[in-house]
């Protein structure tokens, strides 16, 4: 049985829905970084050259520097005529001068948000051969990363594979790094291929935790909503037992609650939300309302009343109808009918119909207060709608009773006698009744003789 009604089918997908579209996700930049000096392109000393470059002249250079010092300074405007001017010359610029004028473009496109124009830049910039390995696989994926915000998610995928076609040319034998499987796992959860996106992203989580480094929280993220998708709830809790483990924050324990709960596991979900509540995680109205409804059903109403009451007189919870009936029950199952008084009263004055009443006519029955039993009960069956009205009339009848109205008594077990569900108690009372109304007449004649 699942009381609790978590929130972390919502946050589950809300988590993702901005977030799977930013290169956060992977803690990367989308943009390229811009080059400083005409030799930060080269392929390093170290690094395995497989093809020959031309080299990128001062004067070129200058000029882009120029273009550059423009863009920096927000003149935008002046930063693309600038590159226009060279763009002039390119009958007698090289393959890597031609690549780093489109890099510039893209870079100042992408800084006033013109994303498509820095897509078709960056594409142009790759489309120049040749050109340094590094600087061509840094183009190839800040493109899989711009297509991926952009919505063009075979293009991310594309993107990607040529990437790793480069790589395993420049570094044989070279394992793909997590963040590419990120990326497609992104791509592949867009296009709701729920399947593909778990195995990219399971790579891309299982390579770092091989490592003994701790993945980024955002891939877990993207991890757990997968797993989501495909009904898996098991996996999601597993996920959700790492987020809590690494990044300790109130919205995994409560999601790690309400799974545990979606799993029909209600020791492990009070256990949690427990725990998060010591921590001071459990703050906002529904979940406290949450655990009180655990307290409840682990048979513990003392403490889910409590609970409410605090979050009453903190000011996270409103005293609807809702919260103020809850509340009366958690009082009337741990035997405190006093205590669900004044909380009855204030839910019948924002009831429609006569249930509150009806209830607070029991306890009121219980607590041998006869006259307050009538009146509420009264009440109760003018407003109407009541489950058991049958019960209601027997109420009735037997404070009529308690308080020597015989007549009006038996009137009212009459009427109790009607319904099924009271009418054998109905009956025993009426009997009963006029039993003591016998027997008082019988007393009555002696004495008067």
């Amino acid at each position: 049985m699942m009381l609790f009604n978590p929130t972390w089918r919502y946050l589950c997908r809300q988590s993702l829905s901005a977030t799977l579209l930013m290169i956060l996700i992977v803690g990367g930049n989308v943009l390229p970084a811009m080059v400083n000096n005409a030799m930060a392109q080269e392929v390093d000393a170290g690094e395995q050259k497989t093809r020959r470059t031309p080299a990128l002249r001062v004067k070129v250079y200058d000029q882009l520097a120029r273009a550059q010092g423009m863009a920096d300074e927000g003149k935008t405007a002046d930063a693309i005529a600038a590159l226009d001017n060279v763009k002039g010359k390119a009958g007698s610029m090289n393959a890597y001068e031609l690549a780093m004028m489109y890099n510039f473009y893209g870079f100042i496109y992408y800084n006033v948000e013109r994303f498509d124009d820095a897509i078709t830049a960056f594409e142009t910039v790759v489309q120049q051969q040749p050109i340094p390995e590094s600087f061509e696989m840094s183009t190839l994926f800040s493109l899989a990363q711009l297509h991926m915000m952009r919505g063009n998610f075979d293009h991310t995928v594309a993107f990607l594979q040529r990437w790793e076609s480069l790589n395993a040319q420049v570094n044989p034998g070279a394992d793909i790094p997590g963040k590419n499987y990120v990326l497609k796992a992104q791509a592949m959860y867009q296009q709701k291929s729920y399947q593909k996106a778990a195995g990219f992203i399971d790579k891309a989580v299982a390579i770092e935790e091989a490592k003994d480094k701790v993945p980024d929280e955002n891939w877990y993220v993207l991890q757990r909503a997968v797993y989501y998708e495909l009904k898996q709830p098991q996996k999601v809790k597993d996920v959700l037992l790492k987020l809590v483990r690494h990044f300790d924050e109130p919205k995994y324990w409560v999601q790690l609650a309400g799974m545990y709960g979606e799993l029909g596991q209600e020791q492990q979900q009070l256990a949690i939300l427990q725990s998060a509540y010591q921590k001071g995680f459990i703050q906002s109205g529904s979940d406290i309302f949450n655990l009180a409804q655990l307290y409840y059903y682990h048979q513990m109403p003392y403490k889910g009343a409590r609970l409410i009451e605090k979050g009453f007189n903190d000011g996270v919870m409103d005293k609807n109808l809702k919260n103020l009936k809850f509340l009366s029950q958690c009082w009337l199952l741990a035997k405190e009918g006093g205590e669900a008084v004044p909380v009855l009263q204030a839910a019948a004055k924002l009831s429609n119909d006569g249930e509150m009443d009806a209830q607070l006519g029991q306890i009121f029955l219980n607590l041998e207060k006869w006259q307050q039993a009538i009146s509420v009960s009264k009440i109760a069956l003018r407003k109407g709608g009541l489950r058991n009205q049958g019960t209601t009339h027997l109420v009735m009848g037997m404070a009529y009773f308690n308080v020597g109205k015989y007549n009006q008594a038996l009137s009212e077990l009459a009427m109790a006698e009607q319904y099924k569900s009271s009418k054998g108690m109905a009956q025993q009372w009426s009997k009963f009744v006029e039993t003591e109304l016998s027997q008082i007449g019988k007393l009555t004649a002696s004495l008067s003789r």
